[in-house]
């Protein structure tokens, strides 16, 4: 199934040469990330950039390309997979048939870590920063979980959980790192979902194993 076919009329006008391209070469790069970096992660960011995007005066096709490259590299080093994703889209020659300000491209894909401390330096890297976080609670906790059994592998189940907790924290508490440049309800609303179930440690486990079970 191609990603038109799946995200419908958002893509309706990107360069059919260069989606063919991504969907044969790029997407299928993928596999070689863990469970919470790959292909269906990248549709939903694709997608969620068209919709924070609507009314915004922005190239279709470059937005699509620097969602399709974001996560590419992760396996390769995934605490600096921002830069790496964003050299492997900088070398890929076959897009220079495409463009030629392959240069903002790279920086959006290094723009767009939730830690980043700074704000990305232009509207596709903010597009793409916002669109990368997510607005689903139950798929935000089973991405956490996914990374964390691959990257902390030595530590058992509870272990993990407890890990989970902790990041999640971390990353999205009252005082957390994950920057968020746009305006948009839908992750307003995540945000207080998920700060009501950070805020009783038992509960948030409770939610999670339930999540685990399904993936078992």
């Amino acid at each position: 199934m191609s990603i038109y076919q799946i995200y419908g009329d958002e893509l309706m006008n990107v360069n059919e040469k260069l989606k063919r391209y991504i969907e044969q070469s790029v997407f299928p790069q993928y596999k070689l990330n863990d469970k919470g970096h790959q292909i269906e992660h990248i549709k939903y960011v694709i997608n969620r950039c068209y919709k924070l995007s609507k009314n915004m005066n922005i190239d279709i096709d470059m937005l699509y390309v620097i969602a399709a490259y974001h996560d590419i590299g992760h396996h390769v080093d995934y605490k600096n997979h921002e830069k790496v994703s964003a050299q492997i889209m900088y070398n890929d020659a076959n897009l220079k048939k495409f463009f030629s300000n392959e240069h903002l491209m790279k920086e959006a894909i290094e723009d767009h870590r939730a830690s980043l401390d700074r704000e990305p330096r232009s509207i596709y890297g903010k597009l793409l920063s916002s669109a990368d976080r997510n607005i689903d609670v139950d798929d935000s906790l089973k991405r956490i979980y996914l990374y964390s059994i691959t990257h902390f592998n030595k530590l058992s189940e509870e272990e993990t959980i407890e890990e989970c907790y902790k990041h999640t924290l971390k990353k999205f508490g009252n005082n957390g790192y994950a920057n968020f440049f746009l305006e948009d309800n839908d992750y307003n609303n995540y945000l207080k979902e998920l700060h009501n179930l950070l805020s009783n440690k038992e509960k948030f486990i409770e939610r999670l194993k339930k999540i685990i079970s399904k993936i078992k």
